[in-house]
């Protein structure tokens, strides 16, 4: 196989990223188990929190811009979390097409269950990390993040 030439931080970050695919793979696994008795996903629930942690209810497209995924696959997990009653869609003022996604009751109570679920979780996994370190390697995937969506916009 041919080897491409890499800088040494270019051959660390390639490997990182190997390792983050690993990472959100183990972590999708992990969250569908975790939430599976409340009939969510990893991907519903990593939706339901994008709603939660909007300041406003937005539509379909800029929820998926804001978790840095694909609109039509956002879309699908709506449409599925719409017919299990734990999001409903709200009239935009600014496009009439583009309807704005809200969360109900019944998603707001389905989101706290699985938050219950996973406080207990993440202080395990956290176990043996310091909190310095964790800080660290937020920093560094935040300019990686930035980088890739600068890189995107140009």
């Amino acid at each position: 196989m041919t080897k491409f030439k890499r800088t040494p931080a270019g051959d660390a970050l390639s490997d990182l990223i190997l390792d983050l695919f690993r990472l959100n793979n183990l972590l999708a696994t992990a969250g569908d188990r975790l939430v599976a008795r409340l009939g969510l996903t990893s991907a519903r629930w990593q939706t339901l929190g994008a709603v939660v942690a909007a300041e406003r209810p937005l539509p379909v497209a800029w929820l998926a811009r804001e978790m840095g995924a694909n609109r039509q696959n956002v879309q699908r997990i709506v449409n599925d979390l719409h017919r299990e009653g734990l999001v409903a869609f709200a009239a935009n003022p600014h496009h009439r097409r583009a309807q704005l996604v809200v969360l109900t009751d019944k998603g707001k109570r389905t989101f706290d269950a699985a938050m219950r679920l996973q406080a207990p979780w993440i202080n395990r996994l956290s176990e043996g990390l310091s909190a310095k370190d964790i800080a660290a390697f937020h920093r560094t995937i935040l300019a990686l993040r930035q980088k890739l969506e600068a890189s995107e916009a140009a």
